[in-house]
């Protein structure tokens, strides 16, 4: 297929400085869990995204020197000259595909307890380190620490040129590094040159454009990757008033400008809280102050608003960080007139919770994001067939999608059997929750790639029995039948079911899906999930009336998404909604149309009326899977050569871990594994053992 002509724009080389973007897909810094310590990992991930088509692939951050140490996190790290290899064969992976390689140099100032380097951290004024809540302060640099400082990141920027970098990023945004420290009022409060007035607070980091330039700039573009609005109002910046006015101010310095808005929980919204493009209203006014080209996030996944952006001149590039994970091949796809193929992101920020604690990238659409190192996985390719094996596949929910999907692509014979009226299992259900509706992406994309393929089958409303499946004639079977949320509370702090935990005195987050309801008019939700379920429990009942009790054992609601930078959005969205939220309680009873509830800090005794809706843990629906297994001498007559489980009838976890099991049953098919080894390539040493 040939491109639609109305995409040509994306496909424009681009000036930055020095040197040319071959298009205007530029893979923004984005972290990814791997960095310094999985660096081949790390260097097959990037050379996959200019593989795809991306035209500028840029590096997560880059810390220069041991007073901005990030341990735990795993970054990518440029202390000095023995962090140049490893980068250079990032480089080495961009340039094999024509892309330009950008890296973003990073001190992150008073956020650093320099954990591993041992190092005083530094900042603009004596403060506590903010990341973990280390019991240790940052110093107040001086002048002679301001000119180290500098000195510092210049002597970064000459050895990212060592490395052959086309770019360097040189980065004051999400109230994370030292320039965004400076800038900010309630950080800085300096009486100093470098504090008090605007032109004061800007000054360092307009030193370090300067000195940039003159380092490197003469072969090097440079860009200012810049935070205009804090989303804090007055309390911060904002775009209208001094965000505006330090773009100004600076306006020709860079090469070009990369702006979003602060800090990553805003910039990096969940779909949940946040529609594509959202950030557009912060960033219009910048093309209008400078000349210099513009880059912007937004998620976006469509190239019509892509193209949109450019055309009503809000940007001159597409920034693009979690889709470019989504799709590595996203501009190619483009370009080559496969659109519809594109594997949009879904906005649930898995790949920010991975790297937040500290493992590296997963991504819900694409399972193969960070396996391209591990297991050579490539996001658009797979291995032929090696049989001429019939896969039956029982349940289309995610992991049982990918794996038609994936066994179809191969060139196997698939049949998918779906017991439900729609394909889906769990996307379909959780996507109509509350601004979950992105989540269907996970399903539709698979839908429309297994529709062309005329050997997959997918059959709705078929149940199957064990006699039905050993008289299909499958060689092999994959069971997808999902899971199943418990109702009776058990979970990770009740260890024993809930008295008076019965039907209707307790609704299971299924039941509600389900369209069943509470009687009456109140409601608890007891999250010991701690992830996103108990909180939509809560939004989707106090939206049709009922008054809710969110209670957790957890020190705040839905704890677990601080990882996927929602927690404080969900806690600020119940409460405006009117939702009573109990941190640290815990369920002992019902009876008589009252929850009883236990302070587990105090012992107090805490009663609210309602139903219970327990969102604690689900159980595999692993019945069909105990029943063939239960006959082996049956499976062998019927020809059947391998049953296995996958997804959440194997071990019931993110959906992320389903698509990805999924993948992996169609990868692993017909392929002799050693149950007994490491299943994925890890490095390597040699050594001479003594006598």
């Amino acid at each position: 297929m040939s491109r639609d002509p109305r995409y040509d724009i994306l496909f424009e080389p681009i000036r930055i400085g020095p040197v040319t973007a071959p298009n205007r897909f530029y893979q923004a810094p984005h972290c990814n869990g791997m960095g310094r310590l999985f660096p081949d990992s790390m260097i097959a991930m990037r050379g996959m995204k200019a593989e795809g088509g991306w035209g500028i692939v840029a590096t997560e951050q880059c810390d220069f020197h041991p007073t901005g140490d990030v341990q735990p996190f795993t970054e990518t790290r440029l202390w000095g000259d023995m962090d140049v290899p490893y980068l250079a064969g990032m480089v080495n992976a961009v340039h094999k595909h024509g892309s330009l390689a950008a890296v973003e140099l990073v001190h992150n100032g008073q956020d650093t307890g320099n954990i591993y380097s041992r190092e005083v951290p530094i900042g603009p004024v004596h403060r506590p380190v903010t990341w973990l809540n280390h019991p240790v302060q940052a110093r107040a640099m001086d002048l002679s620490d301001i000119r180290a400082y500098r000195r510092w990141h210049r002597n970064a920027a000459l050895r990212a040129r060592k490395a052959g970098f086309d770019i360097v990023v040189v980065y004051a945004g999400h109230d994370g590094t030292m320039p965004s420290h400076f800038l900010s009022r309630r950080h800085n409060q300096r009486s100093d040159e470098y504090g008090g007035s605007l032109e004061n607070r800007l000054r360092l980091y307009r030193e370090l454009l300067q000195d940039t330039l003159e380092a490197v700039g003469d072969t090097m573009g440079v860009v200012a990757r810049f935070a205009v609005d804090e989303m804090m109002g007055p309390n911060g910046l904002e775009w209208q008033n001094e965000g505006r006015d330090a773009i100004e101010m600076m306006a020709e310095m860079p090469d070009m400008w990369d702006v979003n808005v602060s800090d990553w929980e805003n910039d990096s919204m969940t779909s949940r809280f946040a529609p594509e493009g959202y950030q557009e209203d912060y960033i219009a006014f910048v093309k209008q102050v400078s000349s210099k080209p513009v880059a912007a996030v937004g998620r976006y996944t469509s190239p019509d608003t892509m193209v949109s952006a450019i055309k009503r001149g809000l940007v001159d590039m597409i920034c693009a960080a979690r889709p470019s994970i989504a799709d590595p091949f996203l501009p190619n796809k483009i370009r080559d007139g496969h659109a519809d193929d594109i594997r949009e992101c879904i906005g649930c920020n898995i790949c920010a919770a991975w790297n937040n604690i500290s493992a590296p990238i997963r991504c819900t659409q694409n399972p193969t994001m960070g396996e391209e190192w591990r297991k050579d996985w490539h996001p658009e390719q797979i291995a032929p067939k090696s049989t001429e094996s019939h896969v039956l596949v029982v349940g289309a929910g995610p992991a049982g999608l990918e794996a038609a999907h994936q066994l179809g692509k191969r060139g196997y014979r698939v049949t998918l059997a779906e017991a439900g009226s729609q394909a889906g299992g769990r996307v379909s259900r959780e996507s109509a929750l509350p601004n979950l509706n992105a989540w269907s992406r996970v399903r539709d994309y698979r839908l429309g790639q297994i529709a062309p393929m005329a050997n997959v089958d997918l059959y709705l409303n078929s149940e199957l029995s064990p006699k039905d499946v050993l008289e299909f004639g499958a060689d092999h079977v994959a069971i997808a039948t999902g899971s199943t949320w418990r109702r009776d509370g058990i979970g990770r702090h009740v260890r024993a079911p809930i008295p008076g935990s019965e039907f209707p005195y307790a609704l299971s987050p299924d039941d509600i899906m389900d369209g069943k309801r509470p009687e009456g008019a109140s409601v608890v939700v007891f999250d010991d999930d701690h992830f996103y379920m108990g909180s939509m429990m809560a939004d989707l009942l106090v939206g049709e009336g009922y008054q809710v009790t969110l209670a957790t054992p957890g020190l705040c609601v839905s704890s677990w998404t601080e990882h996927t930078l929602e927690q404080q959005h969900i806690e600020k969205r119940l409460v405006s909604l009117g939702v009573e939220i109990l941190p640290r309680h815990s369920v002992v009873e019902l009876g008589g149309g009252v929850v009883e509830m236990v302070n587990l800090v105090t012992g107090e005794s805490v009663k609210r009326p309602g139903v219970l809706v327990p969102v604690t843990m689900r159980l595999p629906n692993d019945a069909l899977y105990d029943a063939l297994m239960d006959g082996p001498d049956r499976l062998k007559t019927a020809g059947i050569k391998s049953v296995r489980r996958i997804g959440d009838c194997y071990g019931p976890a993110t959906i992320a871990a389903a698509v990805y099991e999924g993948h992996r049953y169609a990868r692993e098919l017909d392929t002799e594994i050693d149950p007994d080894g490491v299943p994925f390539k890890t490095v390597k040493y040699d050594l001479e053992l003594g006598g």
